[in-house]
């Protein structure tokens, strides 16, 4: 048997879950646990490839947010276990199913990946979101994890963001919609 026909067919959960529920939790983590991975992947991809007077700085700010990213896969894999199901973290099942584009800025200025990095963590953010909300009536535990883990990918954001933000507030980034067109802007801003 595959690790996806394993996913969907777990023989047991924990107790007090129906596996109904069960299963339907367990889809809505394996989305965050690809969305996790690519971010954790994203992440070190842009701390390689930073240049500019920024470099240190940014290169230096992201190994941190790269562990926080990949204890958050890990303890995703383990809540998808815990209820009985085979967590998959292999690169073709990533591709496969994830619903984004790849990260496609190579050796850039710190701040244009930044841009960037920017909108990456607001789709993360968006859809983690979206877990949390669908797991309110099915699995408060998995709940409470998404919580703690969207309190640290807001900070994340928050630290990307005050490198793109003006004296008055405003996002160098505000209405791109592409990693391309938000690395422009923040690279010229």
């Amino acid at each position: 048997m595959t690790a996806s026909e394993q996913t969907a067919a777990a023989p047991y959960t924990v107790p007090g879950l129906h596996q109904k529920d069960a299963g339907q939790v367990t889809d809505i983590l394996r989305a965050r646990l690809h969305a996790l991975n690519d971010l954790a992947l994203t992440l070190k991809h842009v701390h390689w490839n930073v240049v500019g007077p920024h470099f240190i700085a940014v290169h230096e700010m992201l190994d941190p947010q790269v562990d926080a990213v990949r204890e958050m896969v890990d303890t995703t894999a383990e809540r998808i276990a815990t209820l009985g199901a085979v967590p998959v973290g292999t690169p073709g099942v990533l591709v496969a199913e994830r619903t984004w584009d790849d990260y496609d800025v190579g050796r850039a200025d710190a701040v244009a990946h930044l841009g960037a990095l920017d909108l990456v963590y607001t789709g993360v953010i968006e859809d983690h979101r979206l877990a949390m909300k669908a797991t309110d009536e099915l699995d408060l535990v998995t709940q409470d994890m998404l919580i703690g883990q969207l309190a640290k990918l807001e900070q994340f954001q928050w630290f990307v963001r005050a490198h793109l933000e003006s004296g008055g507030g405003r996002l160098s980034t505000e209405g791109k919609h592409t990693l391309q067109a938000a690395a422009e802007a923040a690279g010229s801003a």
